[in-house]
């Protein structure tokens, strides 16, 4: 990987887009060797624990969101990359399936702002899942239809609703951001060394097996102090955490369903992507709703509730091919406001380009108008 790395300086294309490439190639296919996967390694030279506080989030408050108890938490870091965290699937044993139901039933919902919306009526977006279930669970016998909206969702915007053409957030666009998913980021932050989060924007993404999501920046939120948080339900992925610069070698790792990765301090505005889709290794794609689930010991106060044998016939279904990733964002700094004028937006690189894709060939081909097809462009900011 390193001589690749070099290879690209050499002959001018920056390093970050040259491996990019290289794991997005289907023929040959790319030797995936290299791909840290934090599940089963151990603490190495490039490879560092991460200790966080067990005091900061009880067993009782981490088990109403469906979390284990901090401190039985693998968490690493990367050596060079400090404020990056990676906690291997902290959640409780039957908890997934809970808070895959609500990206696929409950957050599309409106008043949140989903990829239909661009080109669809809201009458006919107010209630996907209700619209999908049908052919969904047809499906499952063998019958097949055309898409249903569920399989056409790409992205959902929460709280702070992400503007795509103009890269930034305002405060005439919002919606309450769920409460369930503001105890789980404030549980995740807490434990990580920063208590006090708000949860003020989220983008969730809906991930086919072709679908990559290019090299960017999550750089348009006005206070870069706080972490950004990234939950990945379903299928496997590779993700690419490179540096400051593309000309920066990107180190490649493994997300499995249940991963959460923690960026903040210097790792806040690193390039990163998404080149790959990969099926979940065995073992991996625990999200079967069994008798080791939460839902038959609820704790008092529990934002976790029992999900029902219809609506997960049609979750583990559209999961067996598709992952969904839930990235969680604090906008604005304690007591700032947004500016007057768009023209007092203040952030940097402001012409970045790179966005998700669905079944290109390689991910720097840019993003097509998000109102022009109900497949194209996911986009985590």
């Amino acid at each position: 990987m390193a001589k690749m790395a070099a290879s690209a300086v050499e002959s001018g294309e920056d390093a970050f887009r040259k491996i990019f490439k290289f794991y997005r190639r289907r023929s040959p296919p790319p030797d995936f060797s290299k791909v840290i996967d934090f599940s089963r390694c151990a603490p190495s030279e490039q490879i560092v624990p991460v200790n966080l506080d067990p005091a900061a989030v009880s067993d009782v408050e981490a088990s109403r969101v469906g979390l284990q108890p901090v401190r039985e938490w693998r968490a690493f870091g990367l050596r060079g990359h400090p404020g990056f965290i990676f906690i291997s699937n902290p959640f409780l044993c039957g908890a997934q399936p809970f808070w895959l139901r609500q990206c696929l039933k409950i957050y599309p919902q409106k008043p949140n702002i989903c990829n239909l919306d661009m080109h669809m009526p809201s009458s006919e977006t107010q209630d996907i899942w209700g619209k999908s279930v049908h052919s969904l669970r047809f499906a499952l016998a063998g019958k097949r239809e055309a898409k249903t909206l569920l399989e056409r969702l790409r992205w959902v915007t929460l709280g702070y609703h992400y503007n795509w053409d103009t890269k930034t957030y305002s405060a005439s666009n919002h919606t309450p951001f769920p409460r369930d998913l503001h105890h789980l980021s404030v549980h995740i932050t807490a434990a990580c060394g920063f208590p006090g989060f708000i949860s003020e924007a989220g983008i969730l993404n809906y991930y086919r097996s072709d679908s990559s999501l290019g090299i960017h920046v999550d750089e348009s939120e006005l206070d870069h102090t706080r972490p950004l948080l990234s939950f990945s339900f379903g299928q496997s992925a590779i993700f690419l955490l490179g540096g400051p610069c593309r000309q920066d070698p990107p180190t490649a790792m493994l997300m499995h369903s249940g991963d959460v990765m923690v960026m903040s301090g210097p790792s806040r505005l690193l390039y990163h992507a998404v080149p790959r889709i990969l099926p979940a290794p065995p073992g991996h794609l625990a999200l079967e709703k069994g008798d080791c689930g939460p839902a038959s010991s609820l704790q008092d106060g529990s934002v976790l509730e029992p999900v029902s044998e219809e609506d997960w016939a049609v979750c583990s279904r559209y999961i067996q091919s598709s992952r969904v990733n839930v990235t969680i964002r604090q906008v604005l700094a304690p007591g700032q406001k947004f500016p007057e004028t768009p023209s007092s937006y203040q952030r940097t690189g402001a012409g970045q380009k790179d966005g998700y894709n669905d079944g290109e060939a390689d991910g720097e081909s840019g993003k097509r108008k998000r109102s022009s097809s109900d497949s194209a462009d996911t986009v985590e900011t």
